[in-house]
Formats: structure tokens, C-alpha cells, sequence
């Protein structure tokens, strides 16, 4: 009877874990298209740089738009461009991140 409790148990787990994990907020590609004002000067409003020394964000995973953006935002990312992404990370939100970059990677590079 113990092992059929403790599998339910942690099969109950295993399920909140799920959950928990899904139910971080999802970022909302409209929502982020009202946020890249800052990012379209350098990143363009289609995802396309402006210039040949910023990179395409179109079509960019989102997890990993998310990823640098926090990074950023964290003081974690260093090199050339870190001098000019930090300021523009810092003041954004989770939630804010996360739609920017659902925004970028639903564009067609």
C-alpha cells in the first residue's frame, strides 16, 4: 500500500510541477507589438536591424529573446552590446519580456 501511495504522490507532483510551469504568463505577440518602440529603433519594427551591427530578431525563439532580455536586464550579459541593451532591459517587466519576444518570434525573417 506504501508504494502505491508514494507513486501517486509524486505522480500528483509530477502533474503540479506541469502546471505550475504552464502557468507562467505567456507572452501576447499584440501586446508586445505595442512595446518595441525603444527595440525598432535598432531591431526595426519588423525584426529586421537597421543597421548591419544589430542582429534580426525575426522569427527568434521566444525562449530565448526571453533569455537574453533578462539577461540583460540582470547585469548577466556582457560584451559589446551590453552597454546599450542593459539600460533598455531594465525597465522591462516579466510580462513585458516575455510579449516582446512572443512579438519578434512570430515575424517572418
Amino acid at each position: 500500500m506504501k508504494r502505491h501511495s508514494l507513486a501517486v504522490l509524486l505522480s500528483a507532483s509530477v502533474v503540479a510541477l506541469s502546471l505550475a510551469t504552464n502557468a507562467q504568463a505567456a507572452g501576447d505577440a499584440a501586446a508586445g507589438e505595442g512595446k518595441i518602440a525603444a527595440c525598432a529603433a535598432c531591431h526595426g519594427s519588423d525584426g529586421i536591424a537597421t543597421a548591419p551591427i544589430y542582429p534580426n530578431l525575426a522569427g527568434q525563439h521566444a525562449p530565448y529573446l526571453e533569455g537574453a532580455l533578462k539577461a540583460y536586464r540582470e547585469g548577466q550579459r556582457g560584451g559589446g552590446m551590453s552597454a546599450i541593451m542593459a539600460p533598455q532591459a531594465a525597465a522591462l517587466s516579466d510580462q513585458d519580456i516575455a510579449d516582446i519576444a512572443a512579438f519578434y518570434s512570430s515575424l517572418t525573417p
